[in-house]
């Protein structure tokens, strides 16, 4: 019986017959010097330049991915990996295969992800661009930390090993450079345990420029962690609106709110409404946007979340927006017997009359999305039932 394949070093490769051999080579030698069961495998990715007859020339195992992309060249590699633990980095000689153990020594140890550390090791000179040292890392880095609680420091690394079981247990399925992001936040959101490891970073042996775009791929890894969280996307931008607003309607229902030399009034009054109308909205999204991520598996549950449905039924919903439209028709009644006693003509002293009108129309317009997204919710809710029921 042979023995069962401890590592796999895998790298993603499109056109990289310049570095490709010597990555492989040191990837080897790791691997004979430190005496462990491996293998390499190249997720390739439509090469053109030799680069296949390259790694097969070096020992490697070719995998040929014909779906374009990072993520899915390393989604391809991963799959055909035959390892317990996996290390990826890329094969432009900008990692050391040298020296891997840090990572095999924490996967050893029980983690299901370790990350290099490229700020916290070295970071040799004209091997990462100004504005990716300096903003675009620590500033994604930074989102993912907050969003996701993780502590990671370098977010987009591209050396990092994982438990293949671990990783293949969570889905992953961006095909570009955001790839590298949602490895992290899935491997977090799904509470396993993620560690990290300082490395050096040396300049790129190529003489050609990297796939990376800095400011399209940086918006991809922006994108993707707003989508896969959303209480920074809609909860908390919309709970932060909703309380300014309410406070000053609030507060100019009784009169105008002087500010200095400034005085807020009855048009200031109009945006503030309709800035209670769009937050509460926003929040309505971040509801639904939670029930469908779940049931598309892309989140898992959380009991708290899922005790919406037991205190938010369609009954109470039906309930809370009927008691609005109710206040705001009645409102809308008395304005209407106020503006009767004017022989319906012009309305003179508009001030008074406008601050009802706005109640009135918050109440309906409320009263209407509660009651209709009241409904959808249901129906999402039936949905996230029958697919556990199914599950079971």
């Amino acid at each position: 019986m042979s023995q069962e394949i401890e590592l796999s070093i895998i790298m993603p490769c499109l056109n990289e017959a310049e570095t490709l051999g010597i990555c492989i080579r040191k990837a080897k030698e790791f691997i004979h010097a430190n005496n462990i069961n491996g293998e390499i495998v190249i997720g390739d990715n439509g090469s053109t330049d030799g680069s296949q007859q390259i790694a097969i020339k070096e020992g490697a195992r070719v995998v040929i991915i014909n779906k374009k992309g990072y993520g899915a060249a390393l989604m391809g590699a991963i799959e055909e990996s035959k390892g317990k633990y996996i290390i990826m980095g890329d094969s432009d000689d900008s990692y050391d295969f040298l020296h891997l153990m840090p990572f095999v020594e924490k996967l050893r140890e029980g983690c299901d992800l370790v990350m290099g550390n490229r700020f916290k090791g070295k970071i040799m000179y004209r091997s990462m661009p100004f504005i990716n040292r300096y903003l675009g890392n620590p500033f994604l880095s930074f989102i993912g930390r907050l969003f996701f609680n993780v502590p990671i420091g370098d977010f987009h690394c591209g050396l990092r090993g994982f438990n293949r079981r671990s990783m293949l247990s969570i889905n992953l399925m961006t095909s570009g450079m955001e790839f590298a992001s949602e490895m992290v936040v899935k491997t977090a959101i799904h509470n396993l345990k993620i560690a990290e490891v300082p490395i050096t970073l040396f300049p790129d042996g190529r003489s050609r420029p990297p796939h990376l775009r800095a400011w399209h791929d940086g918006w991809r890894h922006l994108r993707f962690l707003l989508m896969y969280s959303p209480k920074w996307l809609f909860l908390y931008p919309g709970l932060f609106v909703l309380f300014v607003s309410s406070v000053f309607f609030s507060l100019l229902l009784k009169s105008p709110i002087p500010i200095g030399h400034i005085i807020l009034d009855i048009h200031s009054m109009l945006y503030f409404t309709t800035a209670i109308i769009v937050s509460f909205q926003i929040i309505l999204f971040y509801i639904m946007s939670r029930i469908y991520t779940v049931n598309q598996g892309l989140i898992p549950e959380k009991k708290n979340f899922n005790n919406l449905f037991r205190y938010f039924t369609l009954e109470r919903g039906l309930i809370l927006g009927g008691f609005l439209l109710l206040v705001g028709i009645t409102l809308m009644v008395f304005l209407i017997m106020k503006w009767k006693v004017l022989s319906y003509g012009p309305i003179i002293d508009t001030s008074q009359t406008l601050r009802y009108a706005f109640i009135s129309m918050l109440s309906l317009v409320l009263g209407v999305q509660i009651i209709f997204s009241s409904f959808m919710l249901s129906i999402l809710g039936i949905i996230q039932r029958e697919d556990k029921n199914k599950d079971v």
